[in-house]
């Protein structure tokens, strides 16, 4: 057996371990019973550890450098690289830190639920301080390893490459523009009727709607399903995909829009390089290409009027309004599904409004991270910046504020900024594959998505981790990551 091959049999035993953890987190957010919570922290504290060890034997060293004189083909020697780096980084860890850590998780996540549900905040903190302080030493010992600042070593795991200075120079014309824009479209949009659709839509009736439209996306059934949990996620693993969401009786589009975003995720998984899945390189790029999956499909695709001109006879029918009420025209939907305004929530947040939300997470998690304040001024610093950037006030109102994203009970310092990336990415994207797909609207219109996914897994699904993202970007649109597509975009569909 050569190295290369030692190395791939390896990582098969480390990929066969990741599913069944991949497969157990599922679980514990969509199915677990609450009195199940300690036993599996303690499990997936074993298993976490089991699969670091796995991941930082000294043979791995030893395989990497008898690779080096070895003929590899181009995935290969990718898969290598992507192997060199994820052993580099995991390094400065011990298995023991990793155990406390995924247990001290665990037990947030379940803990925020609770809190989450009762607005309690005080009770939140004990669990929340445990993660952060773990999170600011795993930054420490990754900014050793790396070289890089704390926040950026953090950053790291979830964009490779991604620095906060580059960060802050993508961010700044949006944060410079969309404020004025925001108060231009909400103005532009009080000239337009907005007709009411009801406030009582059927769980049944809106999951068989979620189910309907993710067939007509392309997902394949055969490798995944759809669940219901606390909060919408994509989990589980290509062959076996888990996508989740939430149901609101009063409001059936923030659900189908959960859907259509996890689904995005979901084909993203699905369609990852059969051959390699094995191994790290057919791994999904980065956080920010993974949002540009469910952004591009919920926010650029289906949002459209294109898509609504094909999906209106079906919320229609899903409900059993008739198709000749005005307020289910095509239109009207539209107007609802590109409504405009200020929110307190992110996950409810439209796209002109996101980025902002996205923009005051990044600055206080960098500060949280680099000790500028404590977890206990958190409630303070969300209501001044929800103030500043969106004029909006969360005093008190935690469930609302500082207590309505999972990410940091989770420890996913660093995470939030690869949605405002991945809304970026999409648009660039989806800007391209309109330029190399003339009859794409037409198609949209027809509820045909073949070509834009066929184009998508070109261009973007089969390459896995075989390219790094700015590369990735520049074959498939001509250029580098840039916010210029992405507020053409707004420009051009809310102020045409």
């Amino acid at each position: 057996m050569t190295p290369y091959e030692a190395l791939e049999s390896h990582f098969k035993k480390i990929a066969d371990l990741k599913h069944i953890s991949s497969i157990m987190s599922w679980d514990e957010s969509a199915m677990m019973p609450s009195g199940g919570g300690p036993a599996r922290q303690r499990a997936m504290g074993t298993l976490s550890a089991q699969i670091h060890d796995l991941a930082t034997t000294g043979d791995i060293a030893m395989w990497l450098e008898g690779c080096a004189g070895l003929n590899l083909t181009p995935w290969q020697q990718a898969n290598v690289g992507a192997i060199q780096r994820d052993y580099n980084r995991a390094q400065c860890l011990s298995s023991a830190f990793v155990r406390e850590q995924t247990e001290a998780v665990m037990a947030s996540e379940q803990q925020w639920r609770i809190c989450r549900a009762k607005n309690d905040w005080p009770s939140m903190l004990p669990a929340l301080k445990k993660v952060v302080e773990l999170t600011r030493t795993e930054s420490k010992l990754r900014a050793d390893n790396t070289g890089l600042s704390p926040y950026d070593a953090m950053l790291d795991l979830y964009e490779p490459g991604m620095r906060s200075a580059r960060l802050d120079k993508l961010f700044a014309p949006i944060k410079a523009r969309l404020p004025s824009l925001i108060d231009q479209i909400i103005k532009h949009q009080e000239t337009r009727p907005l007709l009411p659709l009801g406030d009582d839509f059927e769980i049944d009736a809106q999951r068989s709607l979620g189910l309907n439209v993710m067939r007509v996306m392309g997902f394949d059934f055969d490798h995944g399903r759809l669940d219901t949990s606390h909060h919408p996620f994509c989990g589980g693993v290509p062959e076996d995909v888990r996508l989740t969401t939430r149901y609101d009786r009063k409001d059936f589009l923030t659900s189908l829009f959960a859907v259509i975003h996890e689904t995005g995720h979901a084909m993203y998984e699905q369609g990852r390089p059969k051959q390699w899945l094995s191994q790290p390189v057919s791994e999904a790029l980065s956080m920010g290409t993974h949002e540009s999956q469910s952004l591009l499909m919920e926010m650029q695709a289906c949002r459209s009027r294109d898509f609504i001109n094909f999906s209106a006879p079906m919320m229609a029918k899903a409900f059993g309004r008739p198709t000749h009420d005005p307020a289910w025209s095509a239109e009207n939907l539209h107007h609802h599904v590109t409504q405009v305004k200020r929110g307190l929530i992110r996950v409810d947040a439209d796209e002109a409004t996101y980025p902002l939300h996205v923009i005051l997470r990044y600055e206080l998690e960098k500060g949280l991270l680099e000790n500028e304040f404590e977890v206990e001024d958190l409630p303070t610093a969300w209501n001044e910046k929800m103030n500043q950037y969106l004029g909006l006030s969360t005093t008190g109102d935690y469930n609302n504020g500082v207590l309505q994203d999972v990410h940091w009970p989770a420890g996913l310092i660093g995470y939030f900024p690869t949605y405002t990336l991945g809304a970026m990415m999409a648009a660039q994207l989806f800007s391209s594959a309109k330029k190399t797909i003339p009859e794409l609207s037409a198609q949209l219109q027809c509820g045909d998505f073949s070509a834009l996914v066929s184009w998508l897994r070109k261009h973007v699904h089969r390459l896995g981790r075989s390219v790094g993202a700015d590369e990735l970007l520049k074959q498939a649109t001509g250029e580098v990551l840039t916010p210029d597509a992405f507020l053409a975009h707004l420009q051009q569909r809310y102020l045409p």
